[in-house]
């Protein structure tokens, strides 16, 4: 079953389209006329788990378990090499269970090298034992912990209890001191997590918003038994889901996802307080409706785009843009104001 609903996953994704969008292009800059600056003062790296990378750019998680998948991942990884990206494997949960498709995750490290940075990928309910041989079995210098109640009860078969996994959550945090990525799967993260989260020793939070890959849309298109039409707009726009955490969780590094398609999408994720970006679903189009030549030539213009965008807003660094000041315009800007109008009143009371 889990092997199919892979191949499904990747079949639907390629199919849907984003909805509602991530609001990201409802942050407004305005550049600079006196920059100062010259193309080649640009320093687009950023560090990541201690390490420098050459762009704020990683490929997220997509896939895995599948003899399809395994063609798709070593594309991925071949892609993260050329460009010196960090790459986070889809779940790995499907390995932990079945040893027979460790080969679709494994062929990341085999391609990438002992010098590429890859991170695991499993559920926020496994164990700490479960964290180890999914590290282990792909050389992880990091572990990204997923929490997708929404999409589990999108799946048929998906799971019905959630109880106990922030507890759980911090026991892998707290096993793996430097090392653990929390990330949502497309839905993104209210204040609320924000507050919880604070309290988790996690090196990275990865709000994952909504206006990329749709899992309610894509679990709906996998069966005719049911109509989850009305939750094709769930979720919280990647935009609002930065803003969000930032406010809660101002001292923990903050990955944008959910949506991230252009160089712009990227600079106003970080103008927001991003540190790193991760690119999945579009990348993903450009190589199964193109080729790897293909996807590699979209991810170069984005870098190009990135360069100028940072030389036009006057900063010299990616981190320079946590700097610049910026106005929020259209439902950004409503969901911002009508939230802060709400904690107002409750200040009064």
């Amino acid at each position: 079953m889990r092997k199919e609903r892979k191949d499904e996953h990747i079949e639907q994704v390629l199919r849907t389209e984003p909805y509602g969008g991530s609001l990201l292009d409802q942050v407004v800059l305005e550049p600079i006329s006196f920059p100062e600056l010259a193309l080649s003062d640009i320093d687009t790296s950023v560090e990541f788990f201690g390490r420098r990378v050459p762009v704020p750019i990683m490929i997220n998680a997509m896939t895995g378990g599948t003899d399809m998948t395994k063609g798709i991942n070593r594309d991925l990884a071949q892609i993260a090499k050329d460009f010196g990206l960090p790459m986070q494997v889809g779940s790995q949960i499907i390995a932990l269970e079945d040893p027979d498709v460790v080969d679709s995750f494994r062929v990341v490290r085999d391609t990438l090298g002992e010098d590429g940075f890859i991170i695991g990928n499993v559920s926020a309910g496994v164990t700490v034992e479960q964290v180890t041989r999914a590290m282990e079995m792909i050389g992880a210098q990091a572990i990204g912990v997923h929490l997708n109640p929404s999409q589990e009860l999108a799946q048929e078969e998906g799971d019905r209890d959630f109880r106990g996994l922030y507890d759980n959550l911090c026991t892998i945090a707290e096993a793996f001191p430097g090392k653990v990525i929390v990330k949502e799967v497309g839905f993104g993260m209210s204040r609320r997590d924000g507050r919880l989260l604070r309290r988790v020793p996690v090196e990275y939070i990865d709000v994952s918003g909504s206006g990329g890959t749709n899992f309610m849309e894509v679990e709906d298109q996998r069966s005719m038994r049911r109509d989850l039409t009305e939750f094709y707009s769930w979720g919280i726009p990647t935009a609002k889901a930065i803003w969000n955490v930032k406010r809660e969780c101002p001292d923990t590094k903050m990955i944008a996802s959910g949506g991230i398609m252009t160089a712009t999408d990227i600079l106003h994720a970080h103008v927001l307080g991003a540190h790193m970006s991760a690119i999945s679903g579009e990348l993903l189009r450009y190589l199964m409706h193109g080729s790897l030549e293909y996807a590699e030539e979209y991810l170069q213009g984005v870098i190009d785009n990135i360069t100028m965008g940072l030389l036009l807003m006057g900063c010299r660094t990616m981190a320079d843009l946590h700097k610049v000041p910026y106005l929020m315009v259209g439902r950004l800007k409503e969901l911002v104001d009508a939230e802060q109008r709400t904690e107002g009143r409750k200040d009064q009371e």
